[in-house]
């Protein structure tokens, strides 16, 4: 039995959303109940306890979309002219990288990535995956890196047709061997991959989707992210991204439709009818200059939307900070975007993840899993259930946490990582890296 108490106990359970002086007992992976630190002490006097020390204990972040491999490309020099455009940026950056990486690099990239994620609170992560130079087995380095840093995860390969018909069949091979390696899995989840519309063509798309559906799974697909993508779609298919894919079966509630920057009313009406999961990345889409996504009014008219990062950072609340802000910007009202992102975070990411690993994720209830995070935080001015979100938006980051537990166990405890040597893994990254920036 592990209790991790004496702090604001924030569960995100609307019934009873804070305790103070509160406490978490687990047993095992799961939580056992959740209450005063005094009483579940005296209840469990043979427990581990782990001392809050009067500061925040929350349930762990889930990332809806991250790109695991983007580590590697950190300080690296183009050599190249900047891009300035949405293609470019991928021509000149990630379709280069991509192609450099063996499965080293994957493992490694990973590894690095899923260490910041610790140190950031966020516990568990759908990750989409490309290494055309190394497609098979590629999913299973990344599936092998989360086991070790002991990462709840649910990995996929990006299927495209930029690199030849081989590739994308050993993609579509990766996707299915690794679904049926998941199945029964508490940890291990999976997606069909699929990159984007504009990297797919109709025989492959239908591939794909043939083979996600005799398994039974979900798509993870990057939807109408730039103008480009939709120019595309509209110029070889008389159609738009989302109803291109609508009609090809990709979309439904398993699946994640990363973006959707550009969209309009009638698409936003197919997101909300398939049940489809949208995952707004708030940070991602600025820096690659590529729009806002009207998420709001998708939120409005009952689409379900996530929170991600797609690889910009391992930071949750970092994103949440940006969508909070970007859409004041965009919409010039400082009024709009207040209960959105935190709905995407602690709600809608929790319903998903909850969704696929079946099991209850991302509150601290009695029977969910346990994921739990400690966050250094001792608040200036009153903490209640009714101002928790102003207190986490604009008083904490993820470097605030201290203390990382999933699944039961604990991953790091007062900014100690405990179930790997983090500067021999940092050290290797760093050498691996150099000689991919040498290859690119």
């Amino acid at each position: 039995m592990l209790l991790i108490g004496n702090g604001w106990l924030i569960t995100r359970d609307p019934v009873r959303p804070l305790i103070m002086k509160g406490c978490v007992a687990i047993r095992e992976t799961r939580i056992a109940e959740i209450g005063n630190t005094d009483e579940l002490c005296k209840k469990y006097p043979s427990a581990r306890f782990v001392d809050a020390l009067g500061s925040l204990i929350m349930p762990g972040f889930i990332n809806t979309h991250m790109h695991f491999y983007s580590s590697f490309a950190r300080g690296m020099d183009l050599k190249a002219a900047a891009p300035h455009q949405f293609n470019e940026i991928l021509n000149r950056l990630w379709w280069r990288l991509d192609k450099s990486l063996t499965h080293e690099d994957v493992y490694y990239s990973a590894a690095a990535a899923l260490l910041e994620c610790i140190k950031n609170g966020t516990t568990t992560i759908f990750d989409h995956h490309a290494s055309p130079g190394c497609v098979r087995g590629s999913l299973f380095q990344v599936s092998a890196a989360a086991e070790k840093m002991g990462i709840r995860s649910c990995l996929s390969y990006e299927v495209s047709d930029r690199d030849g018909d081989t590739a994308a069949q050993q993609g579509i091979d990766e996707n299915c061997e690794y679904i049926r390696y998941c199945s029964g899995n508490p940890m291990r989840k999976a997606m069909f991959g699929l990159h984007a519309s504009f990297t797919l063509n109709d025989a492959l798309l239908r591939r794909c989707v043939e083979a996600g559906a005799s398994l039974g799974s979900g798509f993870h697909i990057h939807t109408a992210e730039a103008l480009s993508d939709v120019q595309d779609c509209q110029d070889q298919y008389g159609k738009s991204v989302v109803e291109r894919l609508q009609d090809f079966g990709v979309l439904g509630k398993k699946t994640i439709a990363a973006h959707c920057v550009h969209v309009d009313d009638r698409e936003i009406d197919i997101l909300r009818s398939s049940k489809s999961f949208v995952v707004h990345n708030p940070e991602s889409n600025m820096g690659n200059a590529v729009g806002c996504a009207p998420v709001l009014k998708m939120m409005d008219g009952g689409v379900r939307v996530g929170l991600g990062t797609d690889g910009y950072t391992c930071d949750m609340l970092e994103s949440l900070k940006v969508a909070n802000m970007i859409h004041k910007h965009q919409q010039k009202d400082a009024g709009v975007a207040w209960n959105q992102p935190h709905e995407m975070l602690f709600s809608n990411n929790a319903d998903f993840a909850s969704e696929c690993f079946d099991a209850t994720l991302g509150r601290l209830v009695s029977g969910a899993l346990a994921d739990v995070i400690v966050v250094d935080y001792d608040p200036p001015t009153p903490l209640n259930a009714e101002n928790i979100n102003g207190h986490v938006l604009f008083g904490v980051s993820g470097r605030s946490v201290v203390t990382t537990v999933v699944n039961g166990r604990i991953l790091m405890l007062d900014r100690q990582i405990l179930m790997t040597d983090e500067h021999e893994v940092m050290a290797r990254a760093r050498e691996l890296a150099q000689a991919l920036w040498q290859r690119f």
